[in-house]
């Protein structure tokens, strides 16, 4: 199977990508390598799939390596109207996951431009992509913020998703209305994917899991919010990754060309807890800093991921080995000794 796979130097797409190519697919990574965070890092999980550092002149990379050679990666914007429409013509995908997109609820607040640019406008372009060159299925990244300030016990995609309370969450809210409209006049199958506050090795620095492990090593201190009153639904990425593959591997016998479904733990875990673990693990004690609640942010999450376990999705990965890993990765990338 030939996979287009956006997003590719980010988080999920990395550890995606590597699933599919281990798999035995060829897979064509593209990413923007846009500065929203340390660029080396998106580099350094490229140089994992066997691509070299490169140049701002380069578009496309053909892996070398003997363990990836069914690799290739392009450097791309979403929102190229030219480029994109021509790599669908050259390529033939079969199938197209879109984890590209402009991330983070905070930084909405203050760069409202590029979320239209990436999450709304490349969004477009991909689904008219998709659309024009007969591709078998669109899987997309959502996100559990387009449930906004639910109070249910666990969030359903049965629940409504009317009222976000940041641009990304509507962004985010948005990509589904516009799947759901090429479902209904294209008939293109797509799923969207809700995804529960992710983390583990590899992970972004702008989330809770790398900004408190930095801080904490640094002797700095760490800034939570709501005075440490919040529940997350931690997500650890092998739980992820499984529960995309078993999409995948169900994409024949979905019930209709439309999907929407959860992937999260199932179990939220306060952040004072999760804290804790980090703690634990790295021996040291957190400095806290105890503020309001961020504008955009939410106090719980709680995934019901009955739609993705009638597949056969389990999570599997609890907090603690999850931190743990991410504290050895964290440790052993950036060169950190033990002791």
């Amino acid at each position: 199977m030939k996979i287009l796979v956006t997003g590719a130097a980010g988080f999920i797409g990395f550890f995606l990508s590597k699933k599919l190519l281990e798999k035995g697919n060829q897979v064509v990574g593209l990413d923007n390598i846009n500065d929203y965070y340390d660029v080396n890092l998106k580099y350094a999980r490229l140089n994992e799939l066997g691509v070299e550092r490169i140049n701002a002149e380069q578009s496309k990379v053909l892996t070398n390596s003997s363990k990836f050679s069914n690799f290739s990666f392009i450097r791309m914007n979403l929102e190229d109207r030219k480029g994109l429409p021509k790599l669908f013509e050259n390529e033939q995908f079969d199938v197209v996951v879109n984890l590209a997109a402009q991330a983070g609820v905070r930084y909405s607040l203050e760069n409202p431009e590029s979320y239209i640019d990436s999450n709304i406008v490349g969004f477009l372009n991909v689904l008219e992509c998709c659309r024009h060159h007969e591709i078998k299925h669109l899987l997309y990244a959502s996100s559990s913020s387009v449930y906004g300030e639910n109070s249910s016990e666990k969030f359903s995609i049965k629940d409504r998703v009317d009222n976000p309370i940041s641009l990304y969450a509507a962004s985010k809210k948005s990509n589904e209305l516009m799947a759901y409209t090429y479902s209904h006049l294209y008939k293109l199958p797509t799923s969207g994917l809700r995804f529960f506050t992710v983390y583990g090795p590899w992970g972004r620095p702008d989330m809770a899991m790398f900004l408190f492990t930095k801080a904490m090593l640094e002797g700095k201190s760490i800034k939570v919010f709501n005075n440490g009153d919040l529940m997350r639904d931690f997500t650890y990425i092998d739980d992820i990754i499984n529960g995309i593959e078993i999409v995948f591997n169900n994409i024949p016998d979905l019930d209709s060309p439309y999907e929407i479904m959860n992937i999260g733990f199932g179990s939220p875990q306060p952040l004072m807890h999760f804290i804790n673990s980090i703690e634990d693990n790295l021996g040291i004690q957190a400095k806290i800093e105890f503020l309001e609640m961020q504008p955009g942010d939410v106090p719980r999450t709680s995934a019901d991921t009955s739609e993705l376990n009638k597949l056969g999705y389990r999570s599997t990965i609890d907090i603690n080995e999850g931190v743990k890993r991410f504290v050895d990765w964290y440790k052993k990338f950036y060169n950190i000794n033990p002791n």
